[in-house]
């Protein structure tokens, strides 16, 4: 999947909680995410904040159907909440490779 057909999956999928996300569909949807953070923070912060309101639903489905595809709850997510170790958890599970589906 390429940068711009992970993007248009990801907001087609706007708070889609349930299926598969692949490694290509959540990184390069991560990439542009970040992007466009950062170029918005630099050059106009209030279109920043809105942009960042608006991608947070987006993200966090994306990051759950992508930890669906590891065969792991979206609730795993919520182990950013440990610092420091907790974002490297995460970090690492949203970089495994893909696992079939248990029956």
């Amino acid at each position: 999947m390429n940068f711009t057909e992970s993007v248009q999956t990801c907001f087609t999928k706007y708070a889609e909680f349930n299926g598969r996300a692949s490694r290509s569909e959540y990184w390069w949807f991560a990439l542009a995410v970040a992007l466009g953070c950062g170029i918005l923070s630099a050059i106009a912060p209030v279109a920043y904040v809105i942009f960042a309101l608006g991608t947070l639903i987006p993200s966090v489905a994306a990051a759950t159907r992508r930890l669906h595809d590891t065969n792991r709850s979206g609730w795993w997510q919520l182990i950013i909440l440990v610092p420091i170790v907790g974002f490297i958890v995460l970090l690492v599970f949203l970089a495994q490779e893909s696992r079939p589906a248990i029956n």
